[in-house]
């Protein structure tokens, strides 16, 4: 449903983190304006500036690579250059050359002309070359920085977003964006080059024909301006409801199993089918209109080429204008048509490339609503691991009214272990969610080793803790990668030691590879026990002061939970940690027990005192050791 679900190696944990499970859920309506999430949080400034110029935004890339750039004009100035000498010749050959005497003229402007046709083949090569190479750095780079940007940004903004959504974005948007910063952008300034060179060598072969085409230039640019437009409305509607069928698709393989053991494989096809289909026609509306704009140019280029051509040749007749001159003139035009021609069809690209890039930076502008202060304040060292709540109020921003944590006030102090129940929704995943500073309360103040969370930097604090999660995420790598993720600068020794003492060794030697075997998209290749461990080995690898252990233990059968709870005690031992459970059987050698409920901490103390307060603690208790 969100991006932190993707299964990608180098997501952080904020994204991966289960969903709290006693947060109000959004509505289907909901997930499906994750792009109006992104709208709302721009400015209308912000907005009215890109839809003006959404690929000036690229520049700051460009100017990375600005010796490569200026290589690339010097390339394009001599290819153009080289290019308008040709007509000159022309002229020269067509007055002078048709004679006895012109003959030895002639071989010698053949000879020079191979000449510049090999400079310009070089010309041509290199600008080609050097324009295409920096359109895949800048796609690349853009791509990257997109991507850093997504995995630095809130937990609650993927509460709403759609993982498929984000990632065409990412994909199908650079790539649009690739096409044009690439050949469209070459093809661009060659022919803007080329028909300014042309225009200025036709003043200067005969103002008065040139007088005809200057009439002509306001029919060309006023629809090529129009249509451009145009066009990249539609351009932008066609990446938008391609981005809605590449999200369904995406939810859909997720959740493959589900949809198979429902039989749900022609009502999903037959709905993709129909975002298809959508994606399809919004892309044929742009089509249509980019061919619409190519026709209305290239007609009126031409027509005025052949409308030149007719005045001329009366000049010709006349004998005001020599013939070779005229032919001069009529390549300069018919160079300057090409190249205006050219320019209607890029126009199209880029006007396509400027829907993506506004898309792309739209995403980019969006802040994280979890941010370092300006001035971070430090965690103490050593890290001991206390955790303090101190009047805390939390509700999610689906439902700003309900209280999920409501004046929770706790402390926990280094080393000691304190479990959190309750009944589902009691708001005990929330405060996992807070401690993390996935969200910042309402109200109240949590403090990390006696220094509150919001004063210090997020990356600090969560580099305190450890998580175990209820539902273990396992990457598409291997299981050597996967554990890894704990700490990448960890050694192999490291890691399999961490494996050891998560007893997973044993079942990854079995595996094809060890622990170089790939484990499939969310570990689909092992069992609910084996994810446990893993998840449990990259904890152990981080040793961080501070552990949570959420519901680790509750999905597993009673060998795999033997298993895990052995690996649990090697990890809970020397750290402060905290324990949510359904299964009362797994907090009982637990320092403290704090019981929950509408988001309040109702009880607190040992199994023994709660039992014997008789309280929802011992009714809880009743139901799963009495059966009750």
């Amino acid at each position: 449903m969100s991006g932190r679900e993707k299964p990608v190696i180098s997501m952080s944990v904020a994204e991966h983190i289960e969903p709290p499970r006693n947060a109000p859920q959004p509505p289907h309506d909901a997930l499906l304006e994750g792009e109006a999430l992104i709208e709302s949080q721009l400015t209308e400034p912000a907005k009215n500036r890109a839809r003006l110029r959404p690929l000036l935004a690229l520049a700051p890339y460009v100017a990375r690579y600005k010796g490569r750039a200026i290589l690339a004009f010097i390339s394009l100035t001599i290819a153009a250059i080289t290019t308008l000498v040709v007509p000159v010749a022309v002229r020269r050959m067509i007055d002078f050359g048709f004679t006895p005497e012109g003959i030895a003229m002639i071989n010698s402007y053949f000879s020079v002309m191979l000449a510049v046709v090999a400079v310009l083949a070089c010309a041509s090569a290199s600008r080609y070359y050097l324009v295409m190479t920096i359109g895949e750095r800048i796609v690349a780079d853009l791509r990257r920085d997109v991507f850093a940007h997504l995995v630095s940004l809130s937990p609650s903004f993927f509460d709403s977003a759609r993982s498929g959504e984000l990632v065409s974005r990412l994909t199908a948007d650079t790539t649009q964006i690739k096409s044009a910063v690439g050949a469209s952008v070459s093809i661009a300034l060659r022919n803007i080059m080329l028909f300014l060179g042309a225009a200025t060598m036709m003043v200067i072969t005969s103002p008065r024909l040139s007088g005809f085409v200057l009439l002509a230039i306001p029919i060309i640019v006023i629809p090529l301006v129009a249509f451009g437009r145009w066009v990249r409305r539609l351009s932008r509607t066609a990446q938008d409801t391609l981005a809605d069928a590449s999200a369904y698709a995406s939810e859909l393989v997720a959740a493959i199993r589900t949809v198979q053991a429902y039989t749900g494989e022609k009502l999903a096809t037959a709905r993709f089918g129909r975002e298809v289909e959508q994606a399809y026609a919004a892309a044929r509306s742009s089509t249509k209109a980019r061919a619409v704009l190519t026709l209305i140019v290239i007609f009126i280029v031409f027509a005025s080429v052949v409308v030149i051509l007719w005045v001329g040749s009366h000049d010709v007749l006349t004998g005001s204008i020599s013939p070779g001159r005229l032919g001069q003139f009529v390549l300069y035009t018919a160079f300057a048509a090409s190249g205006l021609g050219q320019l209607s069809e890029v126009w199209g690209e880029v006007s396509a490339a400027s829907g993506a890039a506004e898309r792309l930076f739209e995403l980019l502008r969006v802040k994280p609503e979890i941010a370092a202060p300006a001035a971070p304040r430090a965690l103490p060292q050593p890290p001991r691991g206390d955790v303090g709540f101190d009047n805390v109020s939390f509700a999610y921003p689906a439902r700003a009214s309900v209280r999920v944590v409501d004046g929770v006030s706790l402390s926990v102090r280094s080393g000691e272990k304190v479990a959190i129940v309750g009944p589902s929704g009691a708001g005990k995943s929330t405060l996992f969610h807070l401690l993390l500073r996935f969200y910042d309360p309402k109200s109240g103040t949590i403090s990390l080793d006696g220094v509150g969370i919001r004063e210090a930097d997020p990356g600090e604090v969560r580099a305190r803790i450890a998580l175990v999660p209820q539902d273990s995420v396992v990457f598409a790598a291997s299981a050597r990668e996967n554990i890894r993720f704990g700490r990448p600068d960890a050694t192999d020794a490291e890691v399999e030691r961490a494996a050891d003492l998560a007893h997973a060794t044993e079942f990854l030697r079995r595996l094809p590879g060890g622990f170089e075997a790939q484990l499939g998209e969310r570990g689909v290749t092992l069992s609910g026990g084996q994810r446990q461990r893993i998840a449990i080995a990259r904890a152990i690898l981080r040793d961080a002061p501070l552990l949570l252990l959420d519901e680790a233990t509750s999905a597993l059968d009673a060998e795999s939970e033997t298993l895990v709870q052995t690996a649990l005690e090697e990890l809970m031992r020397h750290r402060t940690t905290l324990v949510i459970a359904h299964r009362l059987a797994t907090v009982l050698s637990c320092d403290r027990i704090l019981v929950m409920d509408q988001g309040k901490i109702v009880e607190q103390g040992t199994h023994a005192e709660l039992v014997a307060a008789n309280g929802l603690y011992a009714r809880l208790a009743r139901l799963q050791f009495e059966g009750i």
